[in-house]
């Protein structure tokens, strides 16, 4: 729950737990979105309508799970516990980084959320104005920008998405332009600023309503 448009739930209190072990599995977590949880929950689709999704998970994770933690350390004896550590830590650190990456690029504070309805029949301005404003950059160094596959432009990202991510950098100066021309709200700042408002959105909308107006100070 990240916006007020989700009614608050009990079970939202737990959701920074959530997030860090959405985080610790993100490969997982991400392969496992289109099973579509709150439209099972909603009872608008079956499980059994999801069962040729759920074999082609399980037939691609497996075989991924059994190459990192079996196949590979096996070929090392007797060195396959080291190996084994390595995959497992080098899965974690890909993981925690891809989930902050993905996460500031699209949950900070002022990224802004839609309705479904408020997408249906959009004007092509409407698109590019929700891309925009529901999409967040981070600053940096070259380096920071490289091994983020250059996603700290999420935004020209969204704008453009089929164009080339080294150009992201270049765009974004024009981006910016336009952005001031219209008086668009163009939401960048350093990494570390961005995840921390990332932090405070998930704190902060795992609260009932009357209580998540107040930002929570991380």
């Amino acid at each position: 729950r990240l916006s007020d448009e989700e009614p608050w739930k009990p079970w939202h209190t737990l959701q920074f737990i959530n997030y860090i072990l959405l985080s610790v599995f993100f490969q997982w977590g991400v392969g496992l979105h289109e099973l579509e949880t709150e439209k099972l929950r909603r009872r608008e689709i079956s499980w059994r309508e999801k069962l040729p999704f759920l074999k082609d998970f399980f037939r691609k994770g497996g075989r991924q799970a059994f190459k990192d933690y079996v196949f590979f350390p096996l070929l090392t004896l007797p060195v396959a516990p080291i190996v084994l550590a390595g995959n497992v830590g080098a899965n974690l650190i890909r993981n925690l980084w891809a989930s902050t990456v993905i996460f500031c690029g699209h949950f900070t504070q002022d990224a802004e959320t839609f309705t479904e309805r408020e997408c249906e029949g959009e004007s092509k301005g409407h698109w590019y104005l929700r891309q925009l404003t529901g999409s967040s950059n981070f600053t940096g160094g070259r380096w920071l920008h490289i091994l983020s596959g250059h996603l700290s432009y999420q935004i020209e990202h969204h704008v453009f998405p089929d164009l080339p991510a080294h150009r992201y950098p270049e765009v974004s100066e024009r981006v910016q332009e336009i952005c001031r021309k219209h008086g668009i709200h163009y939401n960048t700042g350093s990494f570390m600023s961005q995840y921390k408002t990332v932090l405070q959105r998930v704190l902060r909308y795992s609260l009932p309503e009357r209580r998540s107006a107040n930002p929570v100070n991380v």
